[in-house]
């Protein structure tokens, strides 16, 4: 299936660790053009440098904190200029703020919920004027389920998933979709079930034992996801959350 991806514009928060940089390849490699941003500077810029040349599109980078509200709005002014306008959104930084003290609480306010805002305000002026309009948050099972991150990571989860099918009624008329994706566990060299797996083996053993297929999902398998709500193959889908974590959540979704 040929997503309908080429030349469009798409801007990837979070996009050299992980999801987001699974997403932000995957979209290069069906050939739109990408700006991505981390907090690391040196690693943007060699992410950048290394996809631009693989795919043959265009890739720019900067270092962004999204907890900036006006460092961000920069940032999506830029990407715009340089890509010549923007067609595509994907919120995916999280603050993975898991503590219940009140600075973790205020770190993923700060970073998951009005980081997915501010991103998508900044971007609305040329998402409108765009005729693929797609907007896709990065929310998690955690968000659906209570699991040992029920305190403020699960919390604004959740409430991603809410403001994004809002965002998708509200903008519908405008036909810019908005739709979420709830990763499942999720691995990957440096990542925080690998993390935990060598730091808390117990908690990462029972994690295991609760996947019923046997392992963690890929970055990939859920870019995949990511890409395929972002493009104009999903033209008729918005409003939605699509879980992908190999039925390790239970409860039905309707």
């Amino acid at each position: 299936m040929d997503l309908g991806l080429k030349g469009l514009k798409a801007i990837v928060t979070g996009g050299t660790k992980g999801i987001g940089r699974a997403i932000a390849q995957t979209l290069a490699a069906e050939g739109a053009d990408v700006a991505l941003c981390a907090r690391n500077a040196a690693e943007v810029a060699a992410t950048a440098a290394d996809f631009g040349q693989r795919y043959g599109v265009k890739v720019v980078g900067r270092a962004v904190d999204v907890a900036d509200g006006p460092g961000l709005a920069a940032w999506v002014d830029e990407s715009a200029a340089a890509l010549g306008g923007i067609d595509i959104v994907v919120a995916n930084v999280s603050a993975l703020a898991i503590a219940p003290d009140e600075a973790a609480w205020q770190k993923g306010f700060e970073v998951d919920m009005m980081g997915t805002v501010r991103l998508v305000n900044a971007a609305m002026p040329w998402l409108e004027k765009s005729t693929n309009a797609s907007i896709v948050t990065i929310s998690s099972v955690s968000g659906r389920e209570i699991d040992f991150a029920s305190g403020p990571y699960g919390a604004f989860k959740a409430a991603i998933i809410h403001y994004t099918q809002g965002v998708a009624y509200h903008l519908a008329g405008k036909r810019i979709r908005a739709n979420s994706v709830s990763p499942g566990n999720t691995y990957f060299e440096g990542g925080v079930w690998d993390q935990i797996e060598h730091g808390n083996p117990e908690l990462f053993k029972l994690a295991m034992s609760l996947n019923p297929t046997g392992r963690m999902g890929t970055p990939q398998e859920m870019a995949n996801a990511a890409a395929f709500l972002a493009s104009p193959a999903a033209s008729f889908i918005t409003g939605t959350n699509l879980v992908v974590d190999g039925a390790l959540t239970k409860g039905v979704q309707f």
